[in-house]
């Protein structure tokens, strides 16, 4: 889904104007990404519930970059105007009969005041601190690299995870592709290796409650979960968050440049046909991705 094209994030220029002014305030650091922070804080002005927010950034946030921009704010609020006016927040949303040009902006408690005091605070001035800016260049040059290397800005590292990835692409991956290092050992990483959650795969014998397990921890079924005394489980199944309930079959979500699967392409069609993606909104698998094996015979 591409924010350029869809009718969600469609206002009018009045609304884009107030929009504009929105996102102004909820980026603290003016970098024009609206990251997790930023976004919780502002987003709760809605007095939405938390669940629903949730469902407004990951729908929002379709590309899984970590952050919204202005496009995808626009999304987000309409999403949150939607709500206040009592339509459930999932995807189909995007879909929905709804005049987005003409739809008002939602009400957020307490945006006056954030407004008021936006405008008293003082503009910062780095240049009166001399010791920071040389700090900064010195910085700036330690992570400088060739031309031909994918350069990326010291404002687009928000977390850990973004400094490592700005590491490995301007420093580690050229080395690795001179020498060949993806050839002979293991392939080059990609931005979904360095964003993919913590994963869990569970292992034993058939009927030993691997399943269970997952549907204990999870407090539901995932969807397409079979629990029986016979062995169910006939395919490798990755337990995911996502922005509704939904099953993938691994041939596509292999290709997924989102995804981490790209490297299981190298087992072929045959272990593609045996692994499945089961997404579904909640807060554990936020944190966490679980991956539902077979279960394997005795004495094997």
């Amino acid at each position: 889904m591409e924010f350029d094209t869809s009718p969600i994030n469609r206002c009018s220029k009045d609304h884009e104007k107030i929009y504009q002014q929105w996102f102004s305030l909820a980026d603290s650091d003016g970098d024009g990404r609206l990251t997790g922070g930023d976004a919780i804080k502002f987003f709760a002005m809605s007095n939405l519930p938390r669940q629903d927010l949730k469902q407004v950034w990951a729908i929002a946030d379709s590309k899984r970059q970590g952050f919204l921009g202005f496009r995808e704010f626009i999304a987000a609020m309409q999403l949150v105007s939607l709500a206040q006016a009592g339509h459930p927040v999932s995807s189909d949303l995007l879909n929905a009969e709804v005049d987005f040009e003409n739809l008002q902006p939602p009400s957020l408690e307490g945006l006056d005041l954030l407004q008021t005091k936006k405008k008293r605070m003082p503009k910062s001035e780095p240049e009166q601190n001399g010791s920071s800016t040389v700090q900064s260049s010195a910085t700036a040059n330690w992570f400088s690299s060739s031309s031909s290397v994918k350069k990326v800005s010291l404002s687009s590292v928000t977390s850990i995870v973004d400094g490592l990835k700005k590491l490995y692409l301007q420093k580690l991956k050229p080395l690795e592709a001179t020498y060949h290092f993806n050839d002979f050992v293991s392939p080059l990483l990609t931005n979904s290796d360095f964003d993919a959650k913590p994963m869990v795969m569970l292992l034993g014998q058939y009927s030993t409650g691997k399943t269970t397990f997952i549907k204990h921890l999870l407090g539901t079924s995932y969807p397409g979960a079979h629990i029986g005394p016979e062995p169910t489980t006939d395919r490798f199944v990755v337990v995911m968050n996502g922005p509704d309930e939904r099953s993938i079959p691994g041939n596509t979500i292999a290709v997924q440049a989102n995804m981490p699967f790209s490297g299981l392409t190298t087992f072929g069609s045959a272990f593609l046909s045996k692994f499945e993606c089961s997404q579904m909104p909640h807060p554990l698998l936020e944190h966490i991705t679980f991956v539902d094996t077979p279960g394997v015979l005795s004495g094997e």
